[in-house]
């Protein structure tokens, strides 16, 4: 997969982008403790971003609605001190809804995106997706010509950012757009990991058409990152024994053949082929040699075939989810 603790690095789908294998999440570094139960101080956060761009990948993805702002901010400040980011780093970003209003008119998005290049300091990024239609007011406005995805093509189409994505957690609302609209990538969250498949379907139409898929969140929000017991939550929200047992019987096989369950959880997901990028959320300057370490653990094939002859779900692991929205 890759040697020592270097990441292998590809091109992303159709385009001229070459992105590493793992792409570093930053979600955390705008402190949300809604979401993970923490907060993160701007120092911490700053120095998460700065191992990032020192580290072994050269991709990082965030979002104008992480933290209220405050994940773009603080990556900003560290591009600041540093004069720019470093040279082949690919860095992604996302067209946010209103957050008063849930609107993605074209207006809406064009003011997430300029706020995003003034809160980072960039007057361009590598990636840009259309983030979170699901939560969408009217799904005609981002859809409809002259709507949300109109202003992410336009956006371009005047050279602002290198490719374009859909980014989203249902599938049942991001398989219509995929049907009608072309992308240069898609971000699937939660949804392809250990115990569950839920966007199969939808990674298998869109590696046929030549679209990039990066896959977010291979722990399910930390649980295959931290284990059941110090860390007995599933995609965010507090879990029982009834949803817990399906992680435990990974535990189990996994514990037999002595490698770390994070390092089975991440290569999940980078030993498919169908997968360009794995995103790995990151909230301290530690993680980052972590998770890489991980990518480089043998794994024999004997724990894989075990793994497989397990049941999974193909349910949406956040069906039940209490969204809270970033404050």
């Amino acid at each position: 997969m890759s040697k020592g603790n270097t990441i292998e690095t590809t091109r992303l789908g159709r385009t001229g982008l070459t992105v590493s294998r793992i792409c570093f999440g930053t979600a955390p570094v705008g402190s949300m403790p809604e979401v993970y139960g923490h907060d993160t101080s701007v120092e911490e956060a700053k120095a998460t971003v700065r191992a990032i761009l020192d580290g072994p990948s050269n991709f990082l993805d965030t979002s104008r609605n992480y933290g209220a702002g405050r994940s773009e901010e603080r990556i900003g400040m560290v591009i600041r001190e540093r004069g720019g980011l470093p040279d082949g780093f690919v860095l992604g970003t996302k067209l946010d809804r209103d957050p008063e209003t849930d609107r993605f008119s074209a207006s809406a998005m064009r003011r997430s995106f300029e706020q995003s290049l003034a809160a980072l300091g960039v007057d361009r990024v590598g990636l840009l997706h259309l983030h979170d239609p699901e939560y969408a007011a009217d799904i005609e406005e981002v859809t409809r010509p002259g709507g949300g995805l109109s202003e992410l093509y336009k956006i371009r189409e005047e050279g602002l950012c290198d490719a374009v994505g859909l980014a989203a957690g249902r599938v049942d609302v991001m398989m219509p757009i995929l049907e009608r609209f072309d992308f240069d990538a898609i971000i699937t969250h939660n949804r392809f990991m250990l115990v569950n498949r839920n966007a199969e379907a939808m990674i298998d139409h869109a590696h046929g058409k030549g679209i990039a898929v990066l896959n977010a969140a291979p722990f399910a929000g930390g649980v295959f990152a931290k284990g059941s017991a110090a860390n007995p939550r599933i995609v965010y929200q507090e879990a029982g024994d009834a949803a817990l047992a399906p992680v435990r019987a990974v535990e189990e096989v996994v514990a037999r053949y002595d490698v770390p369950l994070g390092a089975v959880a991440l290569q999940f997901s980078m030993r498919d082929p169908r997968i360009t990028s794995t995103i790995c959320g990151v909230g301290k300057p530690d993680e980052i040699a972590g998770i890489a370490a991980w990518a480089n653990v043998p794994v024999p094939d004997a724990l894989w075939e075990e793994l497989a002859a397990l049941p999974v779900s193909r349910d949406d692991p956040e069906a039940t989810r209490n969204y809270v929205a970033p404050s």
